[in-house]
């Protein structure tokens, strides 16, 4: 996978717009050598994902409580749910090491990349309603429909406001 020259979005061999940009990108770029301001618009539009990003990002705790963080509002439990689905080839090889043994590096990295979105998203619904942390969180793995190419996980918590100590 590639890198967007103007975001660092990642992106795949069929979602190029131009030339190494992302398809937002390739519309911002665009836009802006329509309107005369094309650095302006991706400077922008940098500056609003950074801070976006800043906002989102929440402390996450497996446990209720930690001795440095004090909890001053419980708001409401949270939860993301993403569903993954394995390609033939993955199920194929994942197929083969079952019998043969060892581990299937395509099917790990497939759940690693379901465990970090499904956090992230856990993270941007505890924004959404106003909280800083997520507590007591819980991930869990579901075969949907019997079915051994598709995974669901599903990321749960409590949305809270917390102060760090010291404060």
């Amino acid at each position: 996978m590639a890198d967007c020259i103007d975001c660092g979005k990642k992106i795949g061999f069929l979602n190029r717009g131009d030339v190494g940009r992302c398809d937002v990108c390739t519309n911002i770029h665009y836009v802006a050598l329509l309107n005369g301001s094309k650095t302006d618009a991706i400077s922008a539009k940098r500056e609003e994902e950074s801070q976006v990003k800043k906002q989102i990002e929440a402390i996450l705790l497996t446990t209720e409580t930690a001795p440095n963080l004090k909890i001053t509002k419980r708001i409401e439990i949270v939860t993301a749910e993403v569903a993954y689905g394995m390609n033939i080839f993955k199920d194929l090889f994942a197929g083969v090491r079952d019998i043969v043994g060892g581990r299937s590096e395509a099917v790990q990295g497939t759940m690693r990349d379901a465990r970090r979105t499904a956090l992230y998203e856990l993270k941007k619904e505890a924004h959404s309603v106003g909280a800083n942390a997520v507590v007591g969180v819980d991930l869990d793995y579901v075969e949907l429909s019997g079915s051994s190419n598709m995974v669901m996980l599903v990321a749960s918590g409590t949305a809270v406001i917390i102060e760090e100590e010291g404060q």
